[in-house]
């Protein structure tokens, strides 16, 4: 049988749990190419030969995905094997469609092809966009499992931005943690809410052993997913948040409407800030979708330390970056905040951006007076510092997961915008685990049935 050459089309996290679990050591194929996209610096290095296994003793290249064309013909690839999230229908065929120009198959993987199954209950948090408030319900879920008893670990979704063989399976319980495998601020982003909450966080490159280390000191593992990916693992219970803020979206992007339809649990959340017509229309395609889903909703208000402090305020207005990119929200926790405790005005950034952050503004134009808390390495940091030192204010409103103002030093007033997941009405999320807990434990005959 002929050896299939594939190309896998990825942004550093997907792509990599691809080739681990379907193609490593699959001698039916040859994977000859990784691209990237959305992520900057992840292109011209190489996948390395030390994880790729003993049919890649070279390791694998990576190159940009601009270079799809001419790699599909140079390299005589077979297929481009489709690897990364968040995408709308739309872009996902016009891909297609060049790949299967260019004379390749086009291929996605489905679960059943890539979910790792676990030795233990595997609880997941998923969204059908970036950006939905997964972040916070993830929160959510893992201090409900304690509070019903389970150690929780938590396996967050890949962000491998640096050294590939030192990350291939890290484990977080400290905020040095975080310095020791020199995170960058995206991944300090997912990690740091966790950690002051007492989770301990594995991630990394290589789900299968992430996983056999975490099965070691966890009851229930909660999968903490990104952008609007699928689980990596099979999950016993499957959460999946949506977004009134964009609704139709649920609908529209790769994959999150194959999570909405394999979800357990449905939960629209921002509603307390979000028209009741477009809460409707998520209600709505979600039952289309997946009628046995339990759907509930739930607000996610927003709080700062001393509200007083923004009342007549020029703020500059600082949000998690990926939700202002490639998950096209215009504003974010910071901003509903400035609104909501009377600020003066909100300052424009764009004037003082520089090197990257420049690019972002010309390749997102739906950002406005909003700065992105982009931090995918160094420089960029030092780019974004450089933008929040030099854009005129009184008041920094910062809406990120993670306090820049313990990254870096400001030499002005900022206040931290916190977020978190209200529940409006019953059946609560500790209603719904614990049911499903006791329906679990029914099932093994090694744990008596709770009354």
């Amino acid at each position: 049988m002929k050896t299939k050459k594939v190309i896998i089309m990825g942004a550093a996290g997907r792509d990599f749990h691809n080739f681990n679990v379907y193609y490593r050591n699959n001698p039916e194929y040859e994977v000859v190419a990784f691209t990237a996209e959305q992520i900057p610096n992840i292109a011209g290095r190489f996948y390395p030969a030390s994880l790729a296994g003993k049919l890649y003793p070279k390791g694998i290249p990576i190159y940009p995905e601009t270079n799809l064309p001419e790699l599909i013909k140079e390299l005589k690839a077979d297929e481009a094997v489709f690897s990364y999230s968040d995408v709308p229908y739309e872009t996902l065929m016009q891909k297609a469609a060049l790949v299967l120009a260019c004379g390749a198959n086009f291929k996605l993987l489905g679960p059943a092809s890539t979910m790792i199954a676990s030795k233990k209950k595997v609880v997941s948090v998923c969204a059908v966009r970036t950006g939905c408030g997964k972040s916070q319900t993830s929160r959510k879920v893992a201090s409900v499992l304690k509070e019903l008893g389970k150690k929780t670990v938590i396996i967050r979704h890949p962000m491998p931005y640096g050294d590939l063989e030192k990350q291939v399976c890290q484990r977080y319980q400290t905020l040095d943690d975080m310095e020791n495998h020199q995170c960058t601020i995206e991944e300090m982003e997912e990690y740091e809410d966790h950690i002051k909450e007492g989770n301990i966080v594995y991630a990394g490159v290589d789900y299968g052993k992430i996983l056999e280390e975490a099965e070691k000191e966890a009851d229930v593992v909660l999968w903490d997913g990104g952008n609007n990916d699928l689980p990596f693992y099979k999950p016993d219970l499957h959460i999946v948040v949506t977004d009134p803020h964009r609704p139709g979206h649920e609908r529209r992007y790769y994959p999150g409407e194959t999570n909405l339809i394999m979800a357990d649990i449905v939960i629209i959340n921002k509603v307390d800030t979000a028209n009741p017509r477009d809460v409707q229309t998520v209600r709505e395609n979600a039952f289309k979708l997946n009628p046995d889903a339990v759907v509930i909703e739930t607000d996610s208000p927003v709080t700062v330390d001393h509200p007083e402090k923004v009342r007549g305020k020029r703020v500059l207005v600082i949000e998690d970056g990926p939700t202002l990119t490639h998950g096209e929200m215009g504003y974010g926790a910071a901003t509903v905040a400035a609104s909501q405790f009377g600020a003066l005005e909100i300052v424009d950034p764009r004037p003082y951006a520089t090197g990257s952050l420049r690019e972002i503004y010309l390749k997102y134009p739906h950002l406005q007076k909003i700065l992105p808390a982009m931090g995918y390495g160094k420089e960029q940091v030092k780019e974004l510092k450089k933008a929040i030192l030099d854009t005129p204010c009184d008041l920094i409103l910062i809406g990120t997961p993670v306090d820049l103002g313990r990254l870096m030093k400001l030499d002005r007033p900022y206040l931290h915008v916190y977020y978190s997941l209200a529940e409006k009405q019953p059946p609560t999320l500790k209603d719904l685990i614990k049911n499903w807990l006791a329906k679990e434990e029914s099932c093994n005959p090694l744990v008596p049935a709770k009354a």
